[in-house]
């Protein structure tokens, strides 16, 4: 992508107010995103969606619904060399992967405001909406400041800071994860003995299956990118 295209930009910022994992910094992420974008890369205000939950606009609430709806709005009518962009700031975890696309057997998810009521957002959704549909020669780039965010869109290919491509070696995770699940049993704590084994044994089983699956189901022809704040494993 050459870039020189229309510029489109979506930033989340959940702070939670008044719930019991309330969060201090992600509406100020967005602030300083927008006028980042703006000041730097000619990013139009017009142009960009801003969901915050100190908003009285109840469109721009970050709710589940109204953030499905932002995502595409996002990638609607791109063409080739538009600019795409996603800023999430909030909260992130896991869940159990239920199509197989995951070597360690579970996907990341998102939390919106509303997500007690409305349920989280998987990022298989997200790669549904927001990667799949896009042409050859457009960029999306997304940054994901949220927990267990590593692979958040599904991206096939995964990148370490210093730009080495990380495959992932099945073996040695799933010893270590072996290594974890005796640990626990050490400690007598039989939830997290729990929980290792099973990671272990749908890595064992899955993992090979899943990484295929993957690298033939979600390769985009389009130019996307994404930096994490957190490794799937991860809490931030």
């Amino acid at each position: 992508s050459t870039c020189t295209g229309r510029r489109k930009a979506l930033l989340i910022g959940i702070n939670y107010f008044g719930q019991a994992n309330k969060l201090n910094g992600c509406i100020n992420d967005v602030t300083n995103m927008s006028t980042f974008l703006h000041e730097r890369y000619g990013y139009r205000r017009e142009d960009m969606v801003i969901l915050t939950d100190d908003q009285r606009n109840p469109m721009s609430v970050p709710t589940k619904v109204n953030i499905l709806r932002a995502m595409h709005w996002l990638v609607k009518d791109a063409q080739p060399n538009d600019s795409l962009f996603i800023h999430f700031s909030g909260h992130g975890g896991r869940t159990p992967d239920l199509d197989g696309d995951e070597d360690d057997g579970f996907d990341d998810v998102i939390y919106p405001v509303d997500y007690r009521s409305a349920g989280h957002i998987v990022d298989d959704d997200m790669h549904a909406i927001m990667v799949r549909p896009l042409r050859p020669g457009v960029r999306l780039t997304a940054i994901f400041d949220s927990c267990h965010s590593g692979t958040a869109l599904d991206l096939p290919y995964v990148y370490s800071t210093q730009g080495i491509l990380k495959e992932p070696n099945l073996a040695k995770e799933a010893a270590q994860d072996l290594f974890a699940t005796f640990t626990a049993y050490g400690r007598g704590d039989l939830s997290s003995m729990a929980n290792t084994a099973i990671s272990f044994f749908k890595k064992a089983a899955n993992g090979g299956q899943a990484r295929e699956r993957s690298l033939r189901t979600k390769t985009s022809p389009a130019d996307v990118v994404m930096f994490s704040g957190s490794k799937d494993t991860q809490t931030s």
